[in-house]
């Protein structure tokens, strides 16, 4: 038969009554000039430094609430300032795809993240788009060749080029002259290369 292990430990610890000692909680004053009373209750020192505080007791503390006016030193312009920019939590905003907006906040376009499909681009704003780095099979080169666009062409601009060639060649643009028809079914043909290949989606 296995015996229990003992520890020679005690397991049982006992405090001695009387022994024990509680740390009593630190016993402010009331700040207010004249006032004896705890000062149990925190308040900030004004509407212009917020960060630090006073300690009053409970009356004291009621009285400077009752007289506070965060709005004191303000004329009619800045209360209406704080009231409009209390809506947004006191945070800068600005309308959404606007450049000049973003150059104030002096941030990059989307905070830096790479839109290379230009999806937040203005029209004609082809500066703030970063341009893909892909590598082409050899039916999208041609493909791209036939569209005459550049290998590294954003969505925007594939989708621009395909839109003018079928306008230029289609015969309803040109009188119902089809001398161009077979120039258009290449133009077709190699948008359709690229949009089965997954590069514009």
């Amino acid at each position: 038969m296995v015996q229990p292990r003992t520890s020679r430990f005690k397991s049982d610890i006992r405090i001695k009554p009387g022994k024990a000692r509680v740390k009593e909680p630190e016993t402010r004053m009331c700040e207010a000039p004249g006032c004896i009373g705890p000062g149990n209750c925190r308040v900030a020192k004004s509407p212009k430094n917020l960060s630090e505080y006073l300690w009053y007791c409970a009356a004291h503390a009621r009285a400077h609430n009752e007289a506070w006016d965060f709005f004191k030193d303000m004329d009619d312009g800045d209360i209406q300032r704080f009231r409009e920019e209390a809506l947004t939590g006191h945070r800068p905003t600005w309308p959404l795809g606007k450049r000049g907006a973003r150059a104030r906040m002096g941030q990059t376009p989307l905070g830096g993240v790479n839109d290379s499909h230009a999806m937040f681009a203005e029209d004609g704003d082809s500066t703030t788009v970063r341009r893909p780095e892909r590598h082409l099979t050899r039916l999208q080169v041609m493909a791209m060749d036939t569209l005459q666009l550049a290998h590294n062409a954003t969505l925007i601009e594939i989708k621009a080029r395909y839109k003018e060639l079928v306008k230029r060649f289609h015969p309803d643009a040109n009188g119902g002259d089809r001398g161009a028809e077979e120039r258009l079914k290449q133009v077709i043909k190699a948008y359709g290369v690229l949009r089965a290949s997954g590069l514009l989606s």
